[in-house]
């Protein structure tokens, strides 16, 4: 998706969907590959993200003077940031291209969205280059970094594009002089690009991007969106309930219980320490589970026989007290 070819087909490509109650049944296989694919669970996060960007690129859209506000994604490994980023960047392209279709004769029209991915150890030209990577401008070694960055200006404001995701962010150092170079090249393109940009990164306000005065230009300017653990309760609520409720809705099997994954959320809140990604990574491998093994159902017996990401299972293990 770090290209423009692959973020279109991305966006175009119909989405997984549950199965409806008058759909003919589907095939071990197509089971298979839909709890592996998965339909997206809309998060408190998602939706709070979506609305933010949605404001935003409306306060900027006619902004000239200086650089347009920003939105930062942040949180814990495994809390659904990409996720929420590229289901963002995905109904902003598909509105966009609803409202301007492709003219005749054209395979598409303009590029409203580019999703660009910090490198390890990202210089300012090496990040400018995965900039022109993604809409295949020509850059050749002896080009400058001033260079390129003048094509990607040029090109990106020609082709349309409206909001730019930056993932990875937390890769970039401000305190080490490449990461410098690396922070100023984003604040310049934020100023000339008349897009909006949308980051995420892992606990992003506990790295350097915060500090000295590169980061107070960036805390200046963005919006903070967390994508923290999901809290079992909040106020008279149950987000990580509702979450796992409509994870539940989306199964397909042929013998589970409604309700039963419910009913087991403080054991599943505990398991994964509310994160989105592990749960629906457990509850996931829990069902292609109950598929190849004919119970096609999900019982906390089965999910306990699950080994999640080492993050997740860390956390889980119990601690042991010492016979005397």
């Amino acid at each position: 998706m770090t290209t423009w070819q692959g973020w279109h087909r991305f966006t175009t490509t119909d989405p997984p969907a549950p199965p409806q109650p008058d759909d003919p049944p589907r095939s071990t296989e197509e089971r298979l590959a839909y709890h592996s694919s998965f339909v997206t669970i809309r998060t408190p996060a998602i939706s709070q993200l979506a609305t933010q960007v949605r404001t935003l690129m409306i306060l900027g859209r006619h902004q000239q003077a200086t650089a347009r506000p920003s939105l930062i994604a942040t949180g814990p490994a495994a809390a659904g940031k990409t996720t929420a980023l590229l289901h963002v960047g995905r109904a902003c392209h598909l509105a966009h291209t609803r409202k301007n279709p492709a003219p005749p004769g054209s395979a598409h029209g303009a590029v409203p969205v580019a999703y660009v991915l910090v490198p390890p150890g990202a210089t300012a030209k090496t990040l400018i280059t995965e900039f022109a990577r993604y809409l295949g401008i020509p850059t050749t070694t002896r080009m400058t970094q001033t260079q390129i960055t003048d094509a990607v200006c040029h090109t990106y404001t020609q082709a349309g594009v409206q909001l730019v995701l930056i993932d990875e962010i937390h890769r970039l150092n401000p305190r080490t002089t490449t990461g410098a170079q690396t922070a100023d090249l984003l604040k310049d393109l934020t100023e000339r690009l008349p897009a909006t940009f949308v980051y995420a990164g892992i606990n992003v306000t506990d790295t350097p991007l915060f500090t000295g005065v590169r980061g107070a230009q960036l805390a200046g300017r963005a919006t903070l969106v967390d994508c923290g653990p999901l809290p079992a309760r909040h106020g008279t609520r149950q987000p990580f309930r509702d979450v796992i409720t409509d994870i539940e809705n989306a199964l397909d099997l042929t013998r589970h219980k409604p309700g039963t994954l419910p009913r087991h959320a403080p054991y599943l809140h505990q398991r994964t320490a509310g994160r989105i990604g592990s749960l629906t990574r457990l509850i996931r491998q829990a069902a292609i589970s109950a598929i190849h093994d004919g119970t096609e159902r999900i019982t906390k017996t089965s999910l306990e026989a699950i080994r999640l990401d080492h993050l997740a299972e860390t956390h889980h293990r119990p601690t042991r007290t010492r016979g005397r």
